[in-house]
């Protein structure tokens, strides 16, 4: 009976203990989280309030801010450079598919084991790792009208293209151009994807008979879906606040308004027109759509995983 007791009351004092390392293990994961958190909130959190508040005012950077209301917002909406923005930017967007597709299908051809992988792997990511003001340093000598690329068609009996100076060719030039800068980044992200695909999935299927291709529609894509839709957010919210080095060293948003896209405008109302308020509401406006794509992908992404 004593023995009993004694093993009972051990038990008993043994439970607080526990809960008093599990809440010690909780207070150390939360300070391991806080200086990533305070960096968040530092410059993420605070500079968009900041700019949600100038986006109400008419403010110079130079004299007190004045509040307008939604006069800004108003002036968006009837800004046809703006306009313009927007829809160069829908262009860009329906290229997301390009994006996602060329370094799937090139993971997926290096993860078959296709002769020089490693080298294909390590010369498809090196783009990744430059800086955009290199790459658009490297193609604006390829690219201009007594370039590389026009030399190339010449020699083959085409005419010259004026790529970035003509504004039915210079936003798909820039298109171009950051998608070989950057392809490299999905292509590891799905490379990684192929390696957790059943082997034993892929075997059945070989033994089953079925062809190459049909492995890759039914099997590997469904098995990677989640990574792609991962890749696709991403990706998307790249395309949306990642182009200005390219655009400001290839074209500068010319000729006209032709490579112009918001994250520029931006810099173009803040810099060059000195319209810091203007500017936050454009930057407001931004933030809206980015955060509207990425909810709806998200949303996509739950109710697949929910199938």
């Amino acid at each position: 009976m004593t023995q009993t007791l004694t093993a009972k009351d051990s038990k008993s004092a043994a439970a607080p203990r526990r809960r008093s390392g599990g809440h010690n293990a909780e207070r150390l994961a939360y300070l391991f989280v806080l200086p990533a958190l305070a960096l968040v909130v530092v410059f993420r959190i605070i500079p968009l309030i900041w700019g949600l508040g100038y986006s109400f005012t008419d403010y110079d950077g130079m004299s007190a801010p004045r509040f307008v209301g939604l006069d800004n917002y108003i002036g968006i909406a009837h800004d046809p450079v703006f306009l313009d923005s927007l829809v160069n930017m829908l262009i860009l967007l329906a290229t997301l598919p390009i994006w996602i597709g060329l370094p799937l299908v090139l993971a997926i051809l290096i993860h078959q084991g296709v002769p020089g992988g490693k080298l294909f792997r390590a010369v498809y990511f090196f783009p990744a790792v430059l800086s955009s003001v290199i790459v658009g340093a490297i193609f604006n000598v390829l690219l201009r009208y007594d370039g590389s690329f026009n030399l190339f068609l010449k020699a083959m009996g085409f005419s010259a293209v004026d790529w970035l100076g003509n504004s039915s060719t210079a936003l798909f030039s820039l298109i171009a151009v950051q998608l070989w800068a950057t392809f490299g980044m999905s292509l590891l992200i799905f490379i990684a994807g192929l390696s957790t695909v059943s082997a034993e999935m892929l075997e059945a299927a070989k033994l089953d008979g079925a062809k190459l291709l049909q492995t890759w529609w039914y099997i590997v894509i469904p098995s990677i879906r989640p990574i792609i839709e991962f890749a696709a957010v991403v990706t998307t919210i790249g395309m949306l606040t990642s182009m200005f080095g390219l655009i400001y060293v290839l074209t500068a948003g010319g000729p006209g308004t032709s490579t112009i896209l918001p994250e520029f405008l931006i810099w173009l109302e803040q810099g060059k027109m000195n319209r810091p308020g203007y500017a936050s509401a454009i930057s407001m406006v931004l933030f809206l759509m980015m955060a509207g794509l990425a909810a709806i992908q998200i949303r996509i992404m739950s109710r697949n995983a929910d199938i």
